[in-house]
């Protein structure tokens, strides 16, 4: 049953929140992700082929674990938003928004009427009954986030006019993409691409969005937290792995 997000809560008392991109697609690891003390995580579903019932199952393992769950969908896809909100998603991550027509889009179909014009359904998210549709409508549009990505030179254009369309809640840096978009791939630290990502976290700030960073590189939390960002995505969770079981192994080596 949709319960109060605790991640929007977080950030209303001035915290900050660390989440990490799910690519190993087990609940196993997303119950583990949230005893190891994450705050959210994204489940991906643009670049794995999971199907629908596994990403029911870690959500399931995310409410478990108390880390709030929102699913990366492949794009801007009305359905591909329902669905993953109605296996009860507590927000969505939509890749390659580059306009604030498809701004509105998302919110349209993450949103509820009067925000939008998502489509209603029981089951899980309901309680299958115990919270009351007018409870669960209301609750909805408060505690689900919005989550657009900007990944390229076209979206950081935009984004003045992006992040001042009502029902987003925060901005996801694509740095990598937008390196390969600016063609200096894979240097995410390059003028070309931080520049353009300091615009974005600007824009952000002026209509009180929250703008979600990637480090990547030494100094860059740093840097992030004093010009005020408070929401990190903190990593891989494949990469994170491998790079620690390699580590391990190459220890015992003489």
């Amino acid at each position: 049953m949709l319960g109060i997000n605790p991640v929007k809560r977080r950030l209303e008392r001035g915290d900050c929140v660390y989440g990490i991109l799910n690519s190993v697609p087990t609940p196993w690891l997303v119950e583990m992700l949230g005893h190891a003390g994450f705050d959210f995580v994204v489940l991906d579903m643009e670049h794995l082929s999971v199907n629908p019932e596994t990403v029911e199952h870690m959500i399931r393992a995310a409410e478990c674990a108390d880390i709030t769950p929102l699913v990366r969908v492949t794009g801007v896809d009305a359905g591909a938003i329902q669905r993953a909100l109605d296996a009860g998603a507590m927000g969505v991550v939509v890749p390659r928004v580059e306009s604030a027509d498809q701004a509105r889009e998302v919110v349209a179909a993450a949103r509820f009427h009067p925000l939008g014009r998502r489509g209603i359904t029981g089951g899980r998210t309901t309680g299958f009954g115990r919270l009351s549709l007018e409870d669960y409508l209301a609750r909805a549009n408060d505690e689900l986030l919005v989550v657009l990505m900007i990944e390229s030179s076209r979206g950081v254009e935009n984004i003045d006019a992006i992040v001042e369309v009502p029902g987003v809640d925060w901005i996801l840096e694509g740095a990598m993409d937008l390196a390969h978009n600016l063609g200096v791939a894979p240097d995410t630290s390059h003028d070309s691409v931080r520049r353009p990502l300091e615009k974005v976290a600007r824009s952000c700030t002026r209509a009180g969005r929250h703008f979600c960073a990637i480090p990547r590189a030494k100094g860059q939390y740093q840097s992030w937290r004093e010009s005020g960002v408070t929401t990190f995505l903190v990593g891989e969770d494949r990469g994170i792995l491998f790079r620690r079981l390699r580590e391990l192994r190459s220890s015992f080596e003489t």
